[in-house]
């Protein structure tokens, strides 16, 4: 991927040629072995990064005319700080890699407001930087002719470099899901939309299990837009989403068959398992399996119902850890043949969506990448009154949030 985007882009082939060191990781452009002065005056090698953007095989513009810094404070000849250039107070800190953390912030603006193109940026701030160790040591050079750096992206799930994490300056964050292994039981309206939202974080693998044909209504609460002649050629659910959301990522792997009594075994070996179905006997295996094997999970819950000549409801959601198990059992329905507020099979594809974006949302709680303050287990939106009510499981847990 990185060396691809560098040979068909005029200004990364253009470095690369000239003989800098540069490679394409984790969605940044990084320039390694640039010359720079140390505070005790030594000419030290570190390291140049900024996000960069691509579309498909395109590069684009940079977005910005700033760059981050791996290595000491840069100085100038004399030793003092290169102020020129740091617009960052000490504290900064931006990972790119487990392996590279910027510490320093770097900010030149060029006359026109914005760089052209990589090859100026790169060369404006290797420039800036050498001048300073050039006069302390005339033999040090960014141009090196070193070979490339490790792509990072080779071990990626993605097809294509994720640029929302990069430019965000968010890689360490996103990576804290890297390697998980998840299930999705149930891919209607709910499951389609929690499909959407974790295949595009860093997990490793993906296990969809449904066995349920793909019919007109799910067209109106599945994500995206499905053709007719996807409606018009039989096939599961499973089999149309995974081939769907294969074109972003690897690790998608379907199991066109639901989840019972005699086959709950194939969830044990997962790392998380999200919850979207209403049979109650499957459920209540399924739950009483994660359990036993201690691993965690959230159950989703949509109850919508006619009011004269509208709809209300509620969207909820439960989260079962193995070191908080009590609220969950409160708030699980498993019907057993009795309809309960989350079975009248209403579903409305925003409400799909809600109850997925709150799955989601706590998963990645519990992951670390959200704060988790309140530390909920259960959540239900009520719409009528566009309210939230937590349970945390604590004595006086229940908070309203309006």
């Amino acid at each position: 991927m990185s060396q691809r985007l560098i040979s068909r882009d005029p200004a990364l082939k253009r470095l690369r040629d000239e003989g800098y060191s540069i490679a394409i990781t984790a969605g940044y452009l990084v320039i390694d072995h640039v010359p720079y002065v140390t505070p005790r005056r030594e000419v030290s090698f570190g390291t140049l990064a900024c996000p960069i953007n691509v579309a498909g095989d395109q590069v684009l513009p940079p977005q910005d005319h700033t760059m981050r810094f791996v290595g000491e404070q840069p100085s100038t000849s004399d030793g003092s700080p290169l102020a020129k250039i740091i617009n960052s107070d000490g504290n900064f800190t931006e990972t790119i890699t487990p392996e590279l953390v910027a510490r320093y912030s770097f900010s030149s603006k060029p006359q026109s407001g914005q760089y052209t193109d990589f090859y100026e940026k790169v060369t404006t701030y290797t420039a800036i930087l050498g001048t300073e160790a050039h006069s302390l040591d005339p033999t040090a050079t960014a141009k090196a002719f070193r070979p490339c750096l490790n792509d990072g992206t080779e071990d990626s799930v993605f097809h294509y470099i994720d640029t929302a994490s990069s430019r965000s300056g968010i890689n360490a964050i996103s990576g804290k899901v890297s390697g998980q292994r998840v299930a999705i039981v149930g891919l209607g309206g709910t499951g389609s939309y929690i499909l959407d939202l974790v295949a595009k974080t860093w997990i490793r693998e993906i296990h969809l299990f449904d066995g349920d044909e793909l019919q007109q209504h799910n067209a109106f609460r599945t994500p995206g837009a499905l053709a007719k002649e996807d409606l018009e050629e039989v096939k599961t659910k499973v089999s149309f989403l995974a081939a769907t959301y294969s074109k972003l990522r690897t690790g998608i792997i379907k199991h066109e068959y639901p989840i019972t009594e005699t086959n709950v075994h194939e969830l044990t070996d997962m790392d998380f398992v999200f919850l979207a179905l209403t049979d109650g006997a499957a459920k209540k295996a399924i739950v009483a399996a994660l359990e036993a094997t201690e691993i965690p999970f959230i159950d989703c819950g949509v109850g919508l119902y006619r009011v004269d000549d509208a709809l209300a409801g509620q969207v909820r959601t439960t989260t079962s850890a193995p070191d908080h198990r009590d609220v969950a059992r409160q708030h699980i329905p498993f019907s057993d043949g009795e309809p309960d507020e989350y079975d009248q099979n209403v579903q409305i594809a925003e409400v799909n969506c809600l109850n997925a974006v709150m799955a989601v949302l706590k998963w990645k709680k519990l992951n670390g990448i959200y704060l988790d303050l309140d530390r909920e287990f259960n959540s239900v939106y009520v719409l009528d009154g566009n309210t939230m009510i937590n349970d945390t499981g604590e004595a006086d847990a229940d908070h309203d949030h309006t």
